[in-house]
């Protein structure tokens, strides 16, 4: 081990003390930012091998969340703004397709347990990715162990619209008219229809790339988030990064709003 590996295992560990018994979030969302920036600073032949590099890197993150015993992960993978993104939104399609499919469906998530679900406008999805996205979820449908939610064709503004519309629809089934539904509603109502119904809000969210911005990931279910910023492109995010943020986020006060 050189002198610099010894370095990061003891800057590891410190994190690690540091955080001692304090307080985890219970959801993290990450927005996984920078594969086409890594690709292209390192002189590789095509930006897919970024995409690539960055799907290799969410099982590992997957395994730093599960051995802090954080129940839920939210990964967006896919932007409905990246599906105008010409001849490079196939590779990468297919790249999340495998990546979803080989860590829901492979031997070793049989004892691991984790959840996968899908959340996004997929209906704008290609046939072949819901399928295989789908697989996923059914693979998965009775395990009980880390929660982890992928983003896939996702995007804040179209999330609240589809909730609206689906509000609407669903008051207007019940024979309830648009005025009897402006009285009467509440923001409960509107994150009952939201595509992750069911889920609780995540604690903290992580962007990493160096971008100081959302970019319209869990526009609602953010209000009340904790947010931190990562230089790092997300195939070189490591896990005193990730123990790094766990530690912003335990030393701050979480008012929610008040």
């Amino acid at each position: 081990m050189g002198a610099s590996d010894l370095l990061y295992r003891l800057y590891e560990r410190s994190l690690v003390r540091e955080l001692g018994d304090a307080p985890m979030p219970q959801h993290v969302g990450v927005i996984l930012d920078g594969n086409r920036r890594f690709a292209r600073e390192r002189g590789l032949a095509d930006v897919a091998e970024g995409h690539l590099a960055g799907a290799q890197r969410i099982e590992p993150f997957l395994g730093w969340c599960a051995e802090l015993g954080i129940p839920i992960v939210t990964l967006w993978l896919l932007s409905t703004d990246n599906l105008d993104r010409g001849d490079e939104v196939a590779p990468l399609l297919r790249i999340i397709e495998d990546a979803v499919h080989d860590l829901a469906c492979d031997e070793s998530n049989a004892e691991r347990g984790w959840r996968f679900t899908v959340v996004g406008a997929l209906d704008l999805l290609p046939a072949e990715t819901r399928r295989r996205l789908q697989e996923a979820e059914e693979a998965t449908a009775h395990h009980r162990g880390m929660r982890v939610q992928v983003a896939v064709g996702y995007g804040g503004r179209q999330e609240i619209t589809d909730a609206l519309r689906s509000l609407l629809l669903d008051a207007a089934g019940r024979g309830r008219s648009l005025e009897q539904i402006a009285a009467e509603l509440r923001p409960e109502d509107i994150g009952d229809h939201l595509y992750t119904t069911g889920l609780p809000d995540p604690d903290l969210i992580i962007r990493t790339s160096g971008e100081v911005r959302l970019s319209g990931f869990l526009l609602w279910q953010s209000a009340h988030s904790e947010f931190h910023f990562c230089d790092a492109y997300w195939p070189d995010f490591r896990r005193v990064d990730f123990l790094r943020a766990l530690r912003e986020y335990a030393q701050r006060t979480r008012r929610y709003g008040r």
